[in-house]
């Protein structure tokens, strides 16, 4: 499931080259999680509980939705900004690269569980990757320094969404969660793209592409990423989140006539190396509860 999130969130930013010059990346932002908050209050009316309000969740829920929100909003708002001035291809390696360092590191002092440490080769192999996947992009640096700091609080908003959310899913249904997640992020990110970037005039083929981005590339992509932290653990999961820019590569090469460089190619290798020994880590790490689990009961 989070595979295939992180495909679908891959086709970002081939769809937002579709608007280019059309309406601004904070717009975008703010837009889709508008959409996304929309597509999970159809998806409950749909699936027969418009009851499940704010007031159905305990307070200790709210808390986490708005966290969660929160940080969402961070996290979008970061991630175009910094890309915007660092350029496409060093700041996505940062934002996304950063993102299972800062939850293995959260992890670690939160809960007090440690990744393995199959867990960290994997997760630094398929960073790596990910750094030689943009190798070769055209976009070189424009404002490198203050991109980088806004990249890495995207990095970390992201990395503490998924271990807020982990816990949030884990206490009501993940169509719940994230509608309220998303109104949160939508509430914040609507008002500040208008202070940093004004009014927009929407065209057709903006709305089309903001409607996709929303449902599919948001909407479907976090509810598959919620059920699947339902599963392993959030830090884990940011990590395996990396098939991200694979995706986004093999799109650029098939659909926008991107020339990568050689070291690009080898970046796939290594992210999908990666990706294995973080999986084969989780799985042990399963395994080895499960049994810890069937101990404990058959002493007793």
């Amino acid at each position: 499931m989070v595979l295939a999130a992180a495909a679908l969130w891959g086709s970002t930013g081939t769809a937002q080259t579709l608007v280019a010059g059309h309406m601004s990346p904070y717009w975008v932002g703010a837009l889709r999680l508008l959409v996304a908050s929309a597509f999970f209050f159809v998806l409950d009316f749909a699936g027969g509980r418009p009851k499940h309000t704010a007031a159905a969740m305990d307070s200790s829920s709210q808390l986490l939705a708005l966290a969660s929100g929160v940080a969402i909003a961070i996290y979008n708002l970061s991630f175009f900004a910094g890309v915007q001035l660092s350029g496409v291809g060093v700041g996505t390696a940062i934002a996304i690269g950063s993102g299972p360092i800062w939850a293995g590191l959260l992890q670690a002092t939160l809960t007090k569980v440690a990744p393995r440490l199959d867990w960290w080769l994997g997760t630094l192999l398929a960073v790596a990757g990910g750094f030689m996947l943009t190798a070769g992009d055209p976009a070189g640096p424009r404002g490198l320094l203050n991109g980088l700091w806004l990249c890495l609080l995207a990095g970390l908003a992201y990395s503490s969404y998924a271990l807020i959310s982990q816990r949030l899913v884990r206490r009501c249904a993940p169509s719940v969660a994230l509608r309220w997640v998303f109104v949160v992020a939508a509430t914040i990110a609507i008002p500040l793209a208008v202070l940093l970037d004004g009014a927009f005039s929407p065209t057709l083929a903006s709305w089309m592409v903001v409607v996709y981005l929303g449902v599919v590339a948001t909407g479907v992509s976090y509810l598959l990423f919620a059920h699947a932290l339902q599963h392993i653990s959030g830090a884990t999961g940011v990590t395996l989140a990396l098939a991200e820019p694979v995706t986004a590569f093999v799109l650029a090469v098939l659909l926008l006539d991107y020339k990568p460089a050689g070291l690009g190619y080898l970046g796939i290798a290594f992210v999908l190396a990666g990706l294995l020994v973080v999986a084969r880590a989780e799985l042990r790490g399963g395994a080895r509860a499960a049994s810890a689990r069937s101990a404990s009961t058959s002493s007793l």
